[in-house]
């Protein structure tokens, strides 16, 4: 049977996970500890990774800008570059996704409230059921809330979201999270 799951991490980038400019993340040392397990099962089972990196991180020649160290793509995974807040706006992984025949996209890496966010929202969109991993995004403060209260209402408040047929779940590490659970509440 065809793997129609993808592990998609987007902006663990250095200069966001350790900053500067925009971090460190919070919890930081769980964040990248969850990354590189997930990664892990996920090249151990052959399901795809894709990354995709923020241009706004730095210069693309810049350590700020390249993928942080722990979880650096191998040379046959995907790498799309991106100007938005949206992953799929201005790229191919619309398309590469689609080639590939991907159902189930896990998601991880940084902003929450920002690319993490829209990504999960927009991948519905597009036809993709999404899993969301807790532990497996992350973010700083802002002026009005704590990086753990952004984290944890994003956890609440997109699982379950759904738009026309499909939707996200929010799963921990720890399940069997390339298993495309979603059709059982279909």
């Amino acid at each position: 049977m065809k793997n129609t799951t993808a592990l998609l991490i987007i902006d663990a980038q250095t200069g966001i996970i350790e900053g500067p400019p925009a971090g460190p993340v919070y919890n930081k040392e769980n964040l990248l500890g969850t990354l590189k397990e997930v990664l892990k099962n996920a090249r151990n089972q052959d399901i795809p990774v894709i990354y995709v990196q923020d241009t706004d991180v730095g210069g693309e020649e810049s350590l700020q800008f390249q993928v942080h160290p722990e979880i650096a793509p191998l040379a046959e995974e995907l790498t799309f570059h991106k100007k938005a807040t949206d992953s799929f706006h201005g790229t191919g992984l619309n398309k590469a996704l689609q080639n590939l025949g991907i159902q189930h996209l896990v998601i991880m890496g940084c902003k929450t409230e920002y690319c993490i966010d829209t990504a999960c929202r927009r991948a519905t969109t597009l036809g993709f059921d999404v899993t969301l991993v807790r532990g497996g995004h992350s973010t700083t403060d802002n002026t009005v809330l704590k990086a753990g209260q952004i984290v944890a209402h994003h956890n609440e408040h997109l699982h379950g979201l759904s738009n026309l047929e499909n939707f996200i779940m929010v799963r921990d590490s720890s399940d069997d999270l390339f298993e495309h659970k979603h059709s059982a509440y279909k």
